[in-house]
């Protein structure tokens, strides 16, 4: 799924327009403030009140609806995870296609800030557009950026795609590893408040995909998919998946592991971790 968020005066209107123009499902969810929205397909007498945003269920669930309520107090860290909007953007991204995010800047997403006194350095995310308004944004330019940048993947996401896979007819096991940021190696310790993911461009990715089609040739092992997260990651949240689709579990379970070492070992991702005492370059430090 790509997320984008649209911040500032005339956020909704370029929202509209940017809708419009996106091939896909799509999910709209109206920011932190009491407003609503409705996501696409949905229908318009499902609306939540009293400040919430209408959704659709994720598939598990069987209510024909859920309320999802965005707190307009300002419950996010200083990093600007905003509470429960990194849940909702794992929830939308298996069955949609994009989300549009109207009126709130604090993702870790693509995002266009509109109005002149906008500051960049504010936002969490990649400021991939600002104008005064929405009328100052190349919608064109704008879908090809967003096309372009790093989709929100989430387990549930390859999990679907390997048991989309040819083979998966003759698969008896799906092995999954998720990493995820540690807050303490021991109860003693520093917390870490936070990782931040660098990697070089176009290796990171093809050096994974190598790695996943060697793992795919073994006996038994039908697909192999990795996935690493970049950017501020904070404290309990997912960093890197790698999910196996094999004939029986052994192999799953022994390409899972091996799919992990060789991704931490051979694909370039730089990893920044700040604690609250301190912030270092893990492979710089002693």
């Amino acid at each position: 799924m790509q997320p984008i968020a649209i911040a500032g005066p005339g956020a909704a209107d370029l929202a509209a327009a940017l809708v419009d123009r996106l091939d896909g499902r799509t999910a709209v969810v109206n920011g932190a403030g009491g407003e609503r929205g409705v996501l696409d397909g949905a229908d318009e007498s499902d609306e939540a009140t009293d400040g919430g945003v209408a959704v659709e269920s994720p598939a598990d669930r069987t209510d024909a609806d859920a309320e999802v309520t965005l707190a307009a107090s300002g419950e996010w860290t200083g990093r600007g995870r905003v509470d429960g909007l990194d849940d909702l953007l794992d929830g939308f991204a298996p069955d949609h296609d994009y989300l549009v995010a109207v009126g709130d800047s604090r993702l870790r997403v693509p995002t266009v800030l509109l109005g002149a006194d906008a500051d960049p350095e504010d936002v969490p995310g990649t400021v991939i557009a600002a104008a005064d308004g929405p009328e100052g944004v190349d919608l064109d330019r704008l879908v090809a950026d967003l096309d372009a940048a790093e989709p929100w993947i989430t387990r549930e996401t390859l999990v679907r795609r390997v048991e989309a896979s040819a083979d998966a007819d003759r698969a008896g096991a799906v092995a999954t590893f998720t990493g995820r940021v540690r807050a303490r190696d021991a109860p003693g310790d520093d917390r870490t408040t936070h990782l931040a993911f660098e990697k070089y461009e176009g290796v990171a990715a093809e050096r994974m995909d190598a790695i996943a089609s060697e793992l795919t040739e073994r006996d038994g092992v039908f697909d192999v998919r990795m996935h690493h997260r970049t950017g501020v990651i904070e404290a309990g949240e997912d960093i890197v998946f790698v999910v196996v689709l094999a004939g029986h579990r052994r192999e799953a379970f022994r390409t899972v592991e091996d799919g992990i070492d060789r991704l931490k070992d051979e694909v370039p991702i730089f990893k920044k971790e700040a604690t609250e005492a301190e912030e270092f370059w893990v492979h710089r430090r002693d």
